[in-house]
């Protein structure tokens, strides 16, 4: 299986976590959402472990991808950290992960 990892955003906290109960209804999604405090590697590998109920995605996988969006995307992650530091009130970065397997089952399934 490959994964995506990508910054979408930041978002209110009740926002995110009203968002979270909904898409983890669904075990076989092709997405998860991270949501963390901190715009660091380390945040976003810790909220890993926050997703409640977690796809069965090799994990592992998965945190080697976030590692290599850290890796190769320092301007991207510089703007998200600022836009963070910019935003009041209690909010949290967040990152999407996808099964990519499973993403492209559901876009060839609509067709």
């Amino acid at each position: 299986m490959s994964y995506s990892f990508d910054i979408i955003g930041v978002s209110p906290i009740i926002q995110f976590f009203q968002h979270q109960q909904q898409v983890e209804r669904t075990p076989h999604r092709s997405k998860a959402y991270l949501g963390s405090y901190n715009c660091t590697l380390d945040s976003f590998i810790d909220s890993t472990e926050m997703v409640c109920q977690k796809p069965d995605w090799d994990w592992d996988n998965v945190v080697r991808e976030i590692v290599n969006f850290w890796l190769k995307h320092e301007d991207k992650i510089q703007q998200w950290k600022l836009e963070l530091d910019h935003i009041k009130g209690d909010n949290l970065i967040i990152g999407r992960v996808a099964n990519v397997d499973r993403l492209r089952q559901e876009f060839e399934s609509l067709f």
